[in-house]
């Protein structure tokens, strides 16, 4: 695994940077996403689309969770109101932060 660091943190999301590959991961729970910085930003972009209230239900539980699918159709992730929240400010600030990485880094 790369030695990451933390570009943001926010409730169950969080975001890293490997400053050898520059792949960008985000950590939720049980699953860890691999991206390149243009991946990223797709995935932020496409996720911003996404309202919470179009795109939920309540599960078994009790709790409302929007659902995402994914490219493949087998797997979906689900975010309660606020995990979704935290999830989109994480990436705001990843963002942000990527861009100041890649100054600081030389454009690497």
């Amino acid at each position: 695994m790369c030695d990451a660091k933390i570009l943001s943190q926010k409730g169950t999301a969080v975001i890293s940077r490997c400053a050898e590959c520059e792949c960008i991961f985000i950590w939720h729970h049980n699953l860890i996403l691999s991206f390149t910085p243009a991946q990223f930003i797709q995935f932020k972009n496409f996720t911003v689309d996404l309202d919470f209230g179009d795109h939920s239900f309540p599960f078994p539980d009790g709790q409302e969770r929007v659902v995402m699918r994914t490219p493949v159709n087998d797997i979906q992730l689900t975010f309660t109101v606020d995990e979704w929240e935290d999830f989109h400010t994480a990436m705001d600030e990843a963002a942000y932060m990527h861009e100041i990485y890649m100054i600081v880094d030389g454009g690497r």
